[in-house]
């Protein structure tokens, strides 16, 4: 993590918390995080150096129109600080420290196919202990050559109970 980000992500931490808005700017972060994946060419355009900053500060005012206006500030200064690589580190860093504020922790699991709700709240329940939070929010990721079962990464820990690690370690155990 980026020391920039993590200093950036802070700072709009307090800011949303002190204003009672944790919920609107994390939710305001994931649907612009979500913009960013799936169109790079806006990445590409925030970052143009030919486009001067007010141009790209008046497109993010008009886009994010509906956005809490600590989200809209926070982009307008990364625009001027020339830091547009930032704004995915700086929401994830954001929605990491807003879930450990409600007691939650934000855990990616791996698995062959979509989890149900109910599995996810099966999964929430058993690993958020592990880690001492009351809940984990959970984004799933389909991996197919897992073959089958689960692996969470929570943070910097990982939980593999996936077919493929189970193989590999009998295949370790066989051969010595």
């Amino acid at each position: 993590m980026s020391q920039v980000a993590k200093r950036y992500a802070e700072a709009l931490f307090q800011l949303a918390r002190n204003q009672h808005a944790l919920a609107d700017v994390s939710s305001d972060l994931k649907e612009l995080t979500k913009a960013f994946e799936t169109t790079p060419e806006l990445v590409a355009l925030l970052q143009a150096p030919k486009i001067s900053s007010d141009m790209k500060k008046a497109m993010v005012s008009n886009v994010l129109s509906g956005a809490h206006p600590a989200v809209v500030n926070m982009l307008h200064l990364l625009i001027d600080k020339k830091r547009m690589n930032e704004v995915s580190l700086v929401a994830k860093e954001f929605q990491a420290l807003a879930a450990a504020a409600q007691g939650a922790a934000e855990a990616t699991v791996f698995s062959t196919r979509t989890l149900t709700d109910e599995e996810r709240a099966e999964i929430s329940a058993a690993f958020a202990k592990l880690v001492g939070m009351e809940k984990l929010e959970i984004t799933n990721v389909i991996e197919p050559s897992l073959l089958g079962g689960i692996r969470v990464q929570i943070g910097n820990y990982i939980y593999d109970s996936t077919v493929a690690s189970k193989l590999e370690g009998l295949k370790r155990t066989l051969v010595g």
